[in-house]
Formats: structure tokens, C-alpha cells, sequence
């Protein structure tokens, strides 16, 4: 793929960054961070999925496949634009240094965010309505939609949709042409919150690209069923005349799982994106890529093969394979967008068909290398094992921080790992990031709670835990100049810094 080179970077997601006003936002922290990854010599930032969340607070079930998260728009920008004064910024809620409070973060941050579109409407004359104006037009395809699902979803005191009254849960005309112009303010109100994200992050990404720090981002294969899309575009999946689900995604007992993993999102009617020539799905990879420079596609998995719970089963163990979309889609994602930058999540239970389909299209694949210390030195996870073509990881959001992984682990697997990287374990989350950095893989990425030795407490998630996830932080000046010195040194020894030129391999006379 023409996006790798021998290379490294960190995973980080924005709400992790420190900062005066509960969540790490799009402000200067933001710009501190892309110049320290520079100066560590990285090449790559790592998000999670930047689309707006709702209940649970999880980037992977978004409310919309198109829309930003506006609890990312910082109020300190806000106030240098003018649309906040020094008195809207006083009653902030106390901000924790090691993790967000969303239950009152959220709150006042849509406080803000409507006393900046107070400010905003009520300037006169306004030299940024134009602008404003310009991306109302531009966004229209999927910013009408979401902007009165948000409104409605408000009034419606936060109820899912399936739950609204029937007029509006099936979108009739003249429901919704009613509910447009009786809350046109409102909805305005909700395309300015996207507008303000949309600006402040197209800002950092030319901040970005100048320091040559390119992003990979994250698309989630299923959507949420309170989402705006599920909702504007019913016929694109499997609901039955009443809008509820009559299949949902989960995937079916291992052995880490014997119920398996109900997720619980509707499947995705692909017969129906296939007639159209999988026009969502273009749509909302070019969306993302405006965003992000690369994408990682999550479950991979899912477009060979998927399988399909009914609807109101209580576990996974009862579903069937069913046959994703296939080559068909990659090579429509090829010809329309030109190239495929997507990094194929090819983790957990992996049949041949999902090599073949990334193979296919030479999407790199995934290697973790806390996976790889519990069986022989044939696991597919250890360095010496690696192809090229991939992006290593210590662990990933989903993992407890290498630090707590071996805490945790069988006195079997740490001795394995000791043996394996020629270490006492005293320094484990950096001997495992020197493990990979010193691979074959064209790609590294280690979270930043490796690179500070974190436990388990700086843990970002607990998969199948309700509650409780998400919200770590990065304390004030952790990213510190001694650290990055100390990444720069590991890329430069392992030829991993940007523009370092590749030595002809020494040959014997």
C-alpha cells in the first residue's frame, strides 16, 4: 500500500488530552501534542472513532456515521473567535486530571455550546455567516438529517427514535416538514455545534499535515440503532415495518466467550447498498477521510462473512454465517476513491475467506503483541513472525495497558515473554514496544500509556463492561521533552524516523 513506511506512532484519542474544561478538546493541547509527536520523530497519531456519542459514551456507537463529536470544540477557542465571554467560562465543572466525568461534562458543554450560537446569531453584521452558510449547503446530504434527529431527540427528552411518535418515527412528509419549520432555530443551533467541530478540526489537520504528522482514524462497521442514519435510512438495514431490528450483529462463543458477543446493532440489508452501488458507504468512507489520513476498519471480518443474531435473543450462541459484501465493495472503494488507505482489523476468530479479501486488496492487517506470549514460538503475534505489510501494536484500546496485561497474566505467559524479548520484566511496557519497534512490520503504534508505564488504571476500555469506559486522561506535561527524546532515540536506532534513508544491506567482497 502506497501510505506504508517504515514508520511509528501513538494512540491517543482527543478526549485523552489534558486541559482546563473536563475533556481533551481541539485547542492548544491539541496542537502540543501533534508538535511532541514530531519531535519524537512519530509519523502517525492514532484516534478512535470522531463521530458524536450518546449513551455509554463509546466512539463506536455513534449517533451518526457523518457527524463530529462537538464535546471536542474548545471553549477556549470559542472564546478568542468572540462567540464566548470570560463570564460563560467561570462556572465550568472541576476538572479531573486522570479521567473524564461526562455525566457533568456533557451538561455544561451543550450550555456552551449555546451560549456560542447565541453570540453567534446575534452578531450584526456577521462575517462569518457566509462561511456558516457555505457548509449548511455542502453538508446537506447527511447535516439536515442529523440536525433535526438531535432536535427531536432533544425534545423528545432523549428517547431513542423507535420511540417517537409514529408520524416522525416513519418520517412522514408532512410530519417532518412540520417539525423542520417549528424548530428551525433548534436545528440551526445543531448544524452550528457541527460547524464549529468541523472548522476547529480541519484547523489542527493543516497544523498536522505541516508538521508532517499524518492521523489514522477508525470506522466502526455497525452503527448504533439510535443513530441518525439508521433512522433517515431504514431501507439500508435489516428492520421490520415497525423499524425494529429483525437481525443484530454480535459475533458466536469462543473460548474466551462461551455466550459469544451480543452486540445488539442492526445488520446492514446489503443487497440494498449493492443496488445502489453501496453509495452510503462511499459516502461515509470519503467523510472520514477528510477527517483522517487513513482509516483502521473495524471488524473486518464482517464484510466477507458476519453473523447474524435474531432479533431479542438474550446471548450470540444462536445465529447464522451469513455472506458480507465482499470484493465487490472494495473494488467499487478502489475505482471511486482512487485507492483503498484502510487498515483491516483481522483480529479474534479469523477464517481463511477474511485473508483472502484483505490479501486481495493488500490491506495491512493487525498485530498485538500482548496476544502473543500464551502458546509457542509459533504464534502468529511475535515479532518474528511478522510480514511486512502490517501495523503492529503493544495492545489496542480494547487491551489493558501492557503494564496491567502482565500483571494479570499466567506466571507461564510472563515467563515466556522474559525469555522471548531477553528482559527482566522491570521496564515491560517499553521492552514490549522495543519487541515490535525493532520488527519487520512497515508500522508501530504503541498507546500512550504504554509509552508512560501505566497500570491498569489508565485502562481506555473494558469490552462488555457497561459503564466506566472511556475516560482517561493524560496528565498535564506527560508528554514531556525527556520522553520524546527517549522515542526519537528507538526510532532512530530501529530506522524508523521520518525521511531516514534506508542503508544498502553490506555485502561481503
Amino acid at each position: 500500500m502506497t501510505f506504508m513506511h517504515r514508520s511509528s506512532g501513538i494512540l491517543l484519542h482527543p478526549t485523552s488530552l489534558p486541559g482546563d474544561y473536563g475533556i481533551g478538546d481541539l485547542g492548544s493541547q491539541a496542537y502540543s501534542w501533534i508538535d511532541w509527536l514530531a519531535e519524537c520523530g512519530c509519523a502517525w497519531w492514532q484516534v478512535l472513532p470522531l463521530g458524536p456519542t450518546g449513551y455509554g459514551d463509546s466512539p463506536y456507537q455513534c449517533l451518526s456515521a457523518f457527524a463530529g463529536n462537538t464535546y471536542l470544540v474548545s471553549p477556549m477557542l470559542l472564546f478568542k473567535q468572540g462567540w464566548l465571554q470570560t463570564q460563560d467560562l467561570v462556572d465550568s465543572p472541576a476538572a479531573h486530571p486522570d479521567h473524564v466525568d461526562f455525566g457533568s461534562l456533557i451538561p455544561w458543554k451543550i450550555t456552551l455550546l449555546e451560549r456560542a450560537y447565541q453570540h453567534f446569531a446575534g452578531m450584526q453584521p456577521n462575517p462569518a455567516r457566509a462561511a456558516f452558510d457555505a457548509f449548511c449547503a455542502a453538508e446537506a446530504g447527511w447535516l439536515d438529517d442529523f440536525a433535526l434527529f438531535m432536535t427531536l431527540k432533544a425534545e423528545f427528552q432523549g428517547k431513542p427514535w423507535h420511540e417517537w411518535p409514529a408520524d416522525l418515527r416513519s418520517r412522514e412528509p408532512q410530519a417532518m416538514q412540520q417539525a423542520a419549520e417549528r424548530l428551525h432555530i433548534e436545528i440551526e443551533k445543531r448544524k452550528f455545534f457541527q460547524w464549529l467541530f468541523f472548522t476547529q478540526w480541519d484547523a489542527l489537520k493543516a497544523h498536522s499535515v505541516e508538521k508532517g504528522i499524518q492521523i489514522i482514524g477508525d470506522i466502526p462497521i455497525y452503527m448504533a440503532y439510535d443513530s441518525a442514519d439508521v433512522w433517515s435510512h431504514p431501507e439500508l438495514f435489516c428492520l421490520d415495518a415497525h423499524g425494529q431490528p429483525t437481525v443484530v450483529a454480535g459475533v458466536p462463543p469462543d473460548y474466551f466467550s462461551p455466550t459469544g458477543q451480543l452486540w445488539g446493532n442492526p445488520l446492514y440489508k446489503w443487497e440494498a447498498h449493492r443496488q445502489d452501488g453501496y453509495q452510503w458507504w462511499i459516502n461515509r468512507i470519503r467523510a472520514a477521510l477528510r477527517l483522517t489520513d487513513v482509516l483502521r476498519l473495524d471488524h473486518f471480518r464482517g464484510f466477507a462473512g458476519y453473523w447474524a443474531v435474531p432479533a431479542g435473543n438474550p446471548t450470540a450462541e444462536i445465529g447464522t454465517w451469513e455472506k458480507g459484501p465482499g470484493a465487490e465493495f472494495f473494488e467499487l472503494l478502489q475505482q471511486t476513491l482512487g485507492g483503498i488507505p484502510i487498515i483491516a482489523e483481522d483480529l479474534g476468530e479469523i477464517t481463511p475467506d477474511v485473508f483472502e479479501l484483505r490479501d486481495r486488496f493488500e490491506l495491512p492487517g493487525m498485530k498485538i503483541l500482548q496476544f502473543a506470549f500464551d502458546s509457542t514460538p509459533a504464534n502468529l503475534f511475535l515479532p518474528h513472525k511478522y510480514p511486512r505489510q502490517c501495523i503492529a501494536y503493544t495492545g489496542t484500546h480494547d487491551n489493558d495497558t501492557t503494564v496491567g496485561w502482565y500483571a494479570s497474566a499466567t506466571e507461564k505467559a510472563r515467563d515466556f515473554c522474559r525469555r522471548y524479548l531477553s528482559t527482566s520484566g522491570d521496564n515491560i511496557a517499553w521492552d514490549l514496544m522495543r519487541g515490535i519497534w525493532q520488527s519487520v512490520a512497515d508500522v508501530v503504534i504503541a498507546p500512550m500509556q504504554d509509552c508512560l508505564s501505566l497500570g491498569t488504571d489508565a485502562r481506555m476500555n473494558y469490552p462488555g463492561r457497561q459503564g466506566g469506559n472511556w475516560s482517561w486522561r493524560m496528565a498535564r506535561g506527560a508528554a514531556s521533552p525527556e520522553l520524546a527524546a527517549r522515542l526519537h532515540e528507538m526510532n532512530f536506532i530501529y530506522q524508523r524516523l521520518p525521511g531516514q534513508p534506508e542503508e544498502k544491506d553490506l555485502v561481503d567482497n
